[in-house]
């Protein structure tokens, strides 16, 4: 895969698409997110000391109630929260006249801050996100920015072989793909890299869901995201293009023991941690010539 630059996006990925998403009104977290940040939760008992604060990105994408296991996880650590739009984490969720704020159960004393440029913290935590991100790279040096010397980043997204067996119905039907191809871990791995990360860590677990039916699985599909793919179908389609998708499904998707839909997902966690600058290769140290011979004394005895 060719890694994306500051400047240019994902390959494949549309960036208006995917902001529309970041933005638009969630009622919940998605289920499977909440799953997912539960099972990264359990990797904190990898590091030896507890971050003393901490900034989760995005916390309604990352999962309101992984939020709460966290702060309960690390309750004298100081949190904060980042949103892209802040106005998603106050706006009214599906009309139940509750915000983020309620949702998550912070009162006026106990709601954490909310991170600005200038946020240090000893953990940021991102569940999920940077699959859907049109520019990792700046994202993962805006993340390093924000962290501590001696701290470091936690985060999960999806990786390529999520949806393979839905791909694979939509290729043999002549369909573009229902998602852009996501980023290998390895891949990651290398990015992390260059944006100043150091000793980064990257696993992966595969997820299969089943489902009694295609309207179901398309139903739930709908709650975790959209298809971001820049070469997806433009505009609206048809009225009878859902029944020929699931009529698609049914006939071609591969099913459990049980007789039961399935469908993987491949998810990809991380960690790394940001290390103390290295000296540039042209800056220069003075040394006297009694102090050299006193070092090389010193290493000869």
């Amino acid at each position: 895969m060719t890694h994306p630059t500051e400047e240019s996006p994902v390959p494949g990925l549309d960036p208006v698409a995917a902001r529309r998403w970041l933005l638009r009104s969630h009622a919940a977290s998605p289920w499977l997110h909440e799953e997912v940040a539960r099972r990264m939760i359990d990797r904190l008992q990898w590091f030896r000391e507890q971050p003393a604060s901490w900034l989760h990105w995005e916390p309604l994408m990352g999962g309101l109630e992984a939020h709460r296991s966290l702060a309960a996880r690390l309750p004298n650590a100081r949190c904060l929260v980042f949103a892209e739009d802040l106005r998603v984490t106050e706006r009214l969720q599906g009309g139940a006249g509750r915000s983020l704020r309620s949702l998550l159960g912070w009162g006026k004393s106990s709601a954490p801050a909310v991170a600005t440029a200038d946020t240090r913290v000893a953990m940021l935590w991102a569940n999920m996100v940077l699959h859907q991100e049109p520019r990792p790279q700046a994202l993962l040096r805006r993340w390093h920015g924000h962290i501590d010397v001696g701290g470091f980043l936690m985060f999960s997204c999806l990786g390529p072989d999520s949806l393979s067996e839905l791909r694979g119905i939509y290729q043999g039907q002549g369909w573009p793909s229902p998602a852009h191809s996501f980023t290998d871990m390895h891949d990651w791995g290398d990015m992390l890299v260059q944006a100043g990360f150091a000793e980064p860590v990257m696993d992966m677990e595969r997820i299969t869901l089943t489902y009694s039916s295609a309207a179901a699985m398309l139903d739930e599909l709908r709650s975790f995201g959209r298809n971001l793919g820049a070469a997806r179908f433009p505009g609206l389609r048809g009225r009878g293009w859902r029944a020929r998708i699931e009529s698609a499904i049914e006939q071609h998707g591969p099913r459990d023991g049980h007789g039961r839909l399935t469908l993987g997902f491949e998810i990809n966690y991380g960690h790394a941690f940001k290390s103390a600058p290295r000296p540039q290769a042209g800056d220069s140290q003075s040394v006297s010539v009694d102090e050299m011979r006193a070092m090389l004394r010193k290493r000869r005895g």
